[in-house]
Formats: C-alpha cells, structure tokens, sequence
C-alpha cells in the first residue's frame, strides 16, 4: 500500500463519510480516535480532522497538538478541527450569533489548491453551533458564506512545514454538491496520493499478507452463510488452501431451507466446511426465555460451546479466522471511552483467548459495500454477496418473547414468503434489509366461518448503506397486500400482517 489517509475522530456522526468518500476515489484511509497518537509511516499521506459534537471552548473537549501533525504531514480540518486550529494557532471560536445547520452557498473563493475546481455559489452543508470570530494572525480566508465570514480558511506559510486548510461545513455529506472534488483536491493535489487502492489490489495484498502471517498453519472459521464471513473465508482459502477448516452450526434459528442451501453454496466455492444440526441444544435453552438480551447471551454461549467442541476434533489450529468488518471496529472505539451498550452482539469474540489462537481478520478496515466488491473481483455469487444482513442471533430474536420450535418454523415460512415476493418483485435488491418478525400478540381473525385468534407478524424493511441508518422502504402498497395475503393464506397460526414505518434511529433495524 503506497498512499494512505488518516482521519483522526473526534465523535462526528459523518466521520464514516469521510472515509467512504476518500476510498471511493481508490485511495485507501483509516479511521482513529483523536485521543490516539499519529504513528507516522512512509504510507502516510495526509490526516483529516473530523467535525465533533463538542465545542473547543470546552473544558473536556480532545485537543490533540494539531500544529505537531501538521509539521509532518498536510492537514485538512472539518469543522470542530477547523475550529481547533484557529484557537490554538491564537485566534478566537466562539457561540454564533444563529446556529448554522443546512444549505448554505460558498462566496468569495480565493483561488488555492483545495478550491481550485470549486465554482462561486457551490453549495455545502453546515452543521455548527461555534464559530470562528478571528482569525489567527497571517491565516487567510479562503472563502465565506452569506452568514458565515470565515467558511474556509488556510493557515499561514509560516504555522507549520506543511500546507493546513480548514473549512467549516461538512464536504462529506451528498448536500455539499462539490465536496466530493474538494476531498478529492486535498487527497489527489495537497497530499500527492495516486488512486492504486482498488479492489483486485486489495486482494492480491491480503492473500499475500495472510500467507506470510499463517504459513503452513490451520485456520479453524465459523461461517453463518452471510456476506462477510464468506468473503473472508474465500480470502483466507486462496491464501491457505485445505488448511482452512469451516464449520457452519444450525443453531435452528436460521432462514428456512437455509443450513442445506449454504452448505451446498460452500460447496461450490470449495470451502472445507462441516455443517453441524445443534437444533435441539438452542431450543431446549432457549425453551421459557423472554428477555431480548438473555437470549442473545444464551444463543453466543452455545454458539462458542458447540464451535469449541467441534474445533476439538482438529489437530494443530494455530488461528481463529473471523468476518469482522470495519463500522464493528470504529463501534467498539469511543472518542471519550466506551460507548453505552444498546445491545449484545453475537460473535465469536471470546474465542481466541478461550482456545490460545490468533486473529486472522482480513476484512477489519472493510466497509460493507467494500467487502461485496472484493467478493465480486473473486467471483463469489451473488447470492452471496447480495444476501441481505442477518443478525448473529437469527430469528431468536425475531420470535419475540418466548422462543419455540413451533414459533420458529411459523415465522420461518412466513420470512420466506416475503423475502420470495421481494426477489420475485425486483425489490431484494433495493432494500438493504427485509424480514419478517412474530410478534407476541394474538388478535382475532375469520377464516371462512371459522372465528380465528392467531399471531401477527410484522414485516421489516429498510434502506441503508451500512446500518449504521436506515430508513423504513416505502414498499408499494399493492405488494404488501399480496405478501399479507399469501402469509394468511399459507402459514398456519398467522392471521394478521402489519408493516413497520420506523426509522434508524430512534428505532433499531431488529426489534429486539
């Protein structure tokens, strides 16, 4: 890897789009706690300053020595980090007068290497409370808005050994129409970055990364049939051949059909997997338990229980292989310590030390839109790498309340009903994700002349790029009439169908 971009993060909600924005112009960047300090190597092209939902002026609010980054490398600062430069270098942040939030239109742009394509009237997204009241002695406004005297600014020759922009609104969101130019402007002219970070690129680094690391080692992987535990384990097998030992577990909570379906996919891509049915193990734990967050503990520990047992059968595993991906990493890192638990997630987390074995991670610093890419250059299927997102848990935490062999098999029916309709109606592939959720209420229905009191299930769906939002998919409402129909008419114990309208957040995607 010859160019790479460091964003340092100081807990904006758009520090994700920085990234996705620089990787989409082929050059590879990183994500870091601001409170991390820069290790700085020949790779290492320029580092970015994210916005933050502090103010400079408070006492408890990150202030790395930016002055110190920038005498190694050239700096771009996006709002908080513009901010922070004008106090430290001398000048004066203080509360707007009005809070700048939305559309705004750049004026009066000095011609300079980060603006040099931007035209007068470009519009750009602001998001601040804070603003930049003086500038620092020598530092020169580069542009403004109507509201907004210091919009951009560049510091002084003499500040630092390299060039240092700021600006002071967000050119990472989709509003800012020019931001993608002005990333690329710092990315491509300021810091002499080459677009060599492509996906057949990333490919041949990570195979030849993980030969050199693993050598003629085993790698023991558990695989769930998703996106990114099968490209991490195609990554690992080109690497590693039959040293590779897969093992994929029927914990009875999956989609229907779906433990053979995979397995028979796994196949074909010439995995090594052992397909273990552990249906009756989870059902008989899981038998009573209503509590969303005593089921997903209970549905990990077994997971590991049985992966351990089965990987007791292998001789000589030196690595645990895993499909970890990078909004997982940048969740677990907080600017300020850890961030609050919303819910358990279900991995093998636990694993390495438990069984003395190393990582062998090679989609970490992946975004998911990313990991289908690479998928795609080694020609996994799509129906792979188009599967929408399934929780770790399954559909144990899409039967709310009490969990039951019974319960699973109405919604495993009722799921495939849907997701069939979605791909028969050209929408699977419009929606990041769909499923179906059976809900603990029972409400009265006529079937016939037959009085009826049987379950509801509520249908899920939503758009999103990696999760992290989402918003609900505004399905046609002839097509949920026919999904609703086919799910009453077909699965037995259902007699009610209902569509859930919420958001990302305040609701999460699963419901439990």
């Amino acid at each position: 890897m010859n160019n790479k971009i460091l964003i340092l993060d100081f807990g904006s909600q758009y520090t994700q789009l920085i990234a996705r924005s620089i990787r989409e112009l082929n050059v590879y960047c990183e994500i870091q706690p601001c409170t991390k300090p820069v290790q700085y190597d020949p790779s290492l092209k320029g580092v970015i300053l994210s916005g933050s939902p502090f103010s400079v002026n408070d006492p408890n609010a990150p202030k790395p020595d930016v002055k110190a980054i920038a005498d190694n490398l050239p700096v771009l600062a996006v709002c908080y980090g513009a901010q922070l430069i004008a106090q430290q270098a001398g000048g004066e942040v203080g509360k707007s007068t009005h809070r700048e939030y939305g559309r705004a239109h750049l004026q009066n742009i000095v011609h300079n290497p980060l603006l040099a394509t931007i035209n007068e009237g470009s519009q750009v997204w602001m998001s601040h409370s804070d603003t930049i009241k003086q500038l620092p002695a020598g530092f020169e406004v580069i542009a403004q808005t109507e509201a907004i005297p210091v919009a951009a600014f560049r510091a002084a020759d003499s500040y630092a050994k390299n060039p240092v922009y700021a600006i002071q609104f967000h050119p990472e969101v989709t509003h800012s129409t020019d931001g993608r130019q002005l990333l690329k402007n710092y990315v491509m002219d300021i810091c002499g970055c080459e677009a060599d970070w492509t996906p057949a690129s990333f490919v041949h680094e990570t195979v030849a990364r993980i030969k050199q690391e693993v050598g003629d080692k085993k790698v023991v992987m558990a695989l769930s049939g998703g996106v990114d535990s099968t490209v991490a384990a195609t990554l690992i097998h080109k690497a590693i051949g039959e040293n590779l030992y897969c093992i994929f577990v029927d914990n009875g909570l999956l989609r229907k059909n779906e433990f053979e379906q995979v397995l028979d996919g796994y196949k074909h891509l010439g995995l090594n997997t052992k397909g273990v049915d552990a249906k009756n193990l989870f059902y008989g734990e899981l038998d009573g338990v209503t509590d969303p967050e005593t089921k997903r503990k209970i549905i990990g520990r077994l997971f590991i229980e049985v992966f351990q047992e089965e990987a007791k059968h292998l001789t000589d595993v030196s690595f645990l292989g895993q499909g970890t991906i990078y909004p997982d990493v940048i969740e677990s890192v907080s600017v300020h310590g850890p961030s609050v638990t919303i819910k358990s997630h279900h991995n093998v987390g636990g694993l390495p030390e438990k069984m003395n074995m190393k990582l062998v991670e090679p989609l970490r610093y992946l975004f998911k839109d990313e990991v289908r890419k690479i998928g795609k250059e080694m020609g996994i299927d799509d129906i792979f790498l188009q599967r929408h997102p399934f929780p770790g848990p399954g559909l144990g935490i899409r039967v709310l309340g009490a969990v039951s062999p019974e319960k699973v098999q109405m919604l495993q029916d009722a799921d495939a009903i849907y997701i069939q309709h979605l791909r028969d109606s050209g929408l699977y592939s419009q929606v990041w994700q769909a499923g179906a959720i059976l809900l603990p209420v029972q409400s009265v229905g006529v079937m016939g002349d037959e009085r009826t009191y049987e379950y509801t299930v509520a249908l899920r769906a939503v758009t999103s790029v990696d999760g992290m939002t989402a918003d609900w998919a505004h399905l046609p409402y002839n097509f949920l009439a026919k999904v609703s129909n086919d799910i009453i008419n077909h699965v037995k114990g259902i007699n009610r169908v209902v569509y859930d309208i919420s958001s990302k957040p305040p609701a999460t995607i699963e419901w439990e």
